[in-house]
């Protein structure tokens, strides 16, 4: 009786278009306009090489620090700047007629002129405060070495000059071989963009909670002709449930498995080496879903498009919470009301893939992973105890 009733539901599922609707298409269109919205928006904000003009006078030529530095950051695969030398007046023109984003002249030091704020003007204004830091750190070495050597030796006082300039070159060479070793474990696929395809998922997940609320309501007396016919039927009406529910999530699992072909194979979403623990954690979030579907339709004792409005409304605020609508408000929530995030199975299914996405470690990962489980238990239980008590005088 179990199989016959599990292949019955399943066809039943399959028949009901505005199930196949929400579970199998709306997620493809999501990411189809997700795609549209998002894959351009990291190439159009790639920081490319900036136009700058440098005023070439007296004052910078006799300068070797900045020259070597400027010389430095527009040259080579990775330069940062073109840099024109020019006079004023031709710095002025360049500038009025947006040849250049700003023009640096020397004075007692080099002032940035430019003519508008924005990305390109505040990266050269962060160079040169930078270029600047560094030259008054080697400044205080030199004097640090200085003071050393007088100490030494207080004859060096008759060769100050020739001494100050041996320590200034050393200073120069021994911070230009300092390097900075940083390991970059982030993965390939680093993206802010992949945030809304996890939430996508998140989404996909919870929407199974329509196809348990449809298996509970089948079975239901008070919500269905076929509910009748299984309140009376010589089985058990757990046999019912239990086939019905099965049924419901291998349905949620096609619908997951289309989204992740879609995805991968048409948008070409990466989501990285760890790909077989993001299905993990998207089956695990899909029976939290398709349970939260079946505590609602077991609990609350209404029509049927009021069931699927509440899980609806409780999915979409479920996603909006853990940043599908924008991270600032998944960063809001977590800084302001972390109660919150922690009891959201949306946000429990993303947090699990940020865990995956950015940390080495997969402790984090697996506690999103079981709280998940403590979720789907503790909505089964409820459903449980909601359906064996339920009992009709009439129907």
């Amino acid at each position: 009786m179990f199989i016959h009733n599990f292949k019955y539901a399943l066809k039943t599922l399959f028949k009901n278009k505005m199930l196949i609707f929400w579970t199998f298409l709306f997620p493809i269109i999501l990411g189809v306009f997700f795609n549209m919205a998002f894959s351009n928006i990291e190439n159009s904000e790639k920081l490319e090489i900036i136009d700058i003009a440098i005023v070439d006078e007296e004052e910078y030529r006799v300068d070797d620090f900045y020259k070597e530095i400027f010389e430095t950051l527009s040259s080579g695969d990775k330069k940062l700047f073109n840099v024109n030398y020019v006079s004023l007046e031709e710095a002025k023109d360049k500038l009025l007629e947006k040849e250049i984003s700003g023009y640096i002249i020397y004075l007692d030091n080099p002032k940035l002129v430019v003519a508008n704020s924005g990305i390109n003007e505040t990266v050269i204004r962060n160079v040169l405060e930078e270029i600047e830091d560094t030259k008054d750190i080697i400044n205080n070495l030199v004097q640090l070495k200085v003071q050393e050597e007088i100490l030494k030796n207080p004859e060096v006082l008759n060769y100050m000059e020739s001494l100050t300039a041996r320590i200034y070159e050393e200073a120069v060479n021994e911070l230009n071989n300092v390097q900075v070793n940083v390991k970059d474990i982030s993965k390939s696929n680093l993206s802010y963009t992949m945030i809304e395809y996890y939430t996508l998922i998140a989404m996909t997940c919870l929407y199974g909670g329509l196809l348990g609320m449809t298996a509970i309501n089948k079975c239901l007396p008070n919500m269905s002709s076929n509910g009748k016919r299984v309140s009376i039927a010589p089985t058990k009406k757990s046999t019912m449930i239990v086939s019905s529910v099965l049924a419901s999530y291998v349905v949620q699992l096609i619908g997951l498995s289309l989204l992740f072909l879609f995805t991968i194979f048409v948008i070409k979403v990466d989501y990285g080496r760890n790909l077989g623990l993001v299905v993990l954690l998207a089956c695990v979030g899909s029976l939290a879903g398709l349970l939260l579907g079946v505590m609602i339709a077991s609990v609350i004792k209404a029509h049927e498009n009021l069931k699927l409005g509440i899980i609806i409304s409780v999915t979409m605020l479920g996603c909006f919470l853990s940043g599908m609508m924008g991270i600032t408000m998944k960063y809001l929530v977590d800084t302001k009301m972390p109660i919150v995030n922690k009891l959201n199975p949306a946000s429990m299914i993303t947090d699990g893939f940020y865990a995956l996405y950015y940390y080495e470690t997969t402790e984090r990962y697996f506690f999103n992973i079981f709280s998940l489980l403590l979720v789907a238990g503790i909505l089964f239980f409820i459903s449980y105890m909601f359906l064996r008590r339920q009992k009709y005088d009439n129907i």
